[in-house]
Parts: structure tokens; sequence; C-alpha cells
């Protein structure tokens, strides 16, 4: 099964369309979707390295846009819609406390965990909740949206074919390491 989900997300990424599915996965993750868009963005640099940044452009656009999108969320819909989403991922009892902290080094935390494979979408609508300078977050979410899917094009870009045979050698390693990368980033933000 892993094999199959693997070889469709490389045949995907030879699409046209893939590119469309990248930004659309990107918005999403940056909002209110669970799955970050590294799992199409790797497949996709890793069948053509030559695309590779344009890739992490079309990542980082879309995952600032769909940041916009959670900063509203957070602002002018904190009751009804992100209380909700931030008790889902069992934040809600540390938001207070993120505010104030937040006040005070707001750019300095999106720059650090929008690295991590914290959920962004905390992220987001917490700087909205918080009513963070608006022009700041956006700056802030470029950087480090930017930073991060531009190291991953560039590591595939440099080491790609290496990097995609191990890839297929250890498929199932792989995936448990990032599935483990995904459960830690959520554990993570539980503890700080």
């Amino acid at each position: 099964m892993l094999r199959r989900f693997y070889d469709r997300v490389l045949a995907l990424s030879a699409s046209p369309n893939a590119p469309w599915w990248l930004a659309a996965i990107s918005f999403a993750e940056a909002s209110f979707f669970p799955i970050p868009p590294d799992i199409l963005l790797i497949p996709m640099a890793l069948t053509r390295p030559q695309r590779a940044w344009f890739l992490a452009a079309v990542c980082t656009i879309a995952s600032v846009m769909g940041g916009a999108l959670g900063y509203y969320i957070g602002y002018a819909l904190f009751v009804q819609v992100a209380q909700p989403i931030l008790a889902t991922y069992g934040y809600a009892a540390k938001f207070a406390a993120f505010q104030s902290t937040f006040a005070e080094y707001g750019v300095e935390i999106i720059l650090l965990k929008g690295l991590l494979p914290i959920p962004y979408k905390i992220i987001t609508i917490a700087c909205g909740a918080a009513a963070f300078s608006f022009p700041k977050f956006m700056a802030a979410s470029l950087v480090t949206r930017g930073a991060r899917f531009f190291l991953v094009a560039g590591l595939i870009r440099w080491f790609g074919e290496p990097v995609r045979e191990f890839i297929e050698k250890r498929l199932a390693m792989v995936s448990l390491v990032a599935a483990a990368g995904i459960i830690g980033g959520f554990l993570a933000l539980k503890l700080f």
C-alpha cells in the first residue's frame, strides 16, 4: 500500500497540474489542513530537480497566503472557529500564556516555529487571535516558510538522485521517520 501511494504521488508530480495541487496543499496546511506540503514537494522535486526552486516558491507563496487565512481565522473568528481548532490540537489551555509571550517575542516565535515540524496553522491562528501586527506576521512568515521550503528544495536539487534512491530503497523507514517528525511536532507544541 505504501509503495502504491508513493508511486501515485510520483505520477501526480509529473502531471501538468502538480504545481496547483502543491499550492492547494500548502495553502490549506497553513490554516486548517493537517498534512504538510512536504509530502508533495519532496517527490515533485525528486521527479524534476530542475524545477525544485520553482516548486519551493509555489509552496512558500501559497503557504504565506494560507497563513493570512489562518491569521484571519484567529483574528475575526476566534470564538466560532479558532477555539475549536486549537482545542482539537490540544492547545487551548496554553493559549493565554502564549498570547503574553507572543506580545513580546512574536517575530522570533514565528521564525522558529515556522521552520519546525510544528503545525504552522497553530501559529497563524494564534497570531490573529493575539492581534499581532499583520505586516510583521506576513514578513516573518515569508522568511520562515521560504527558508523551510527552499532548504528542502536545495537539498533535493543538490543531492537529488542519491536521495531518491535512498527513499525508494527504504520507503517504509522514511515514511516512519516522517510520521514521527509530524507526531513529534505535535508533541513539541504541547510541551512548549
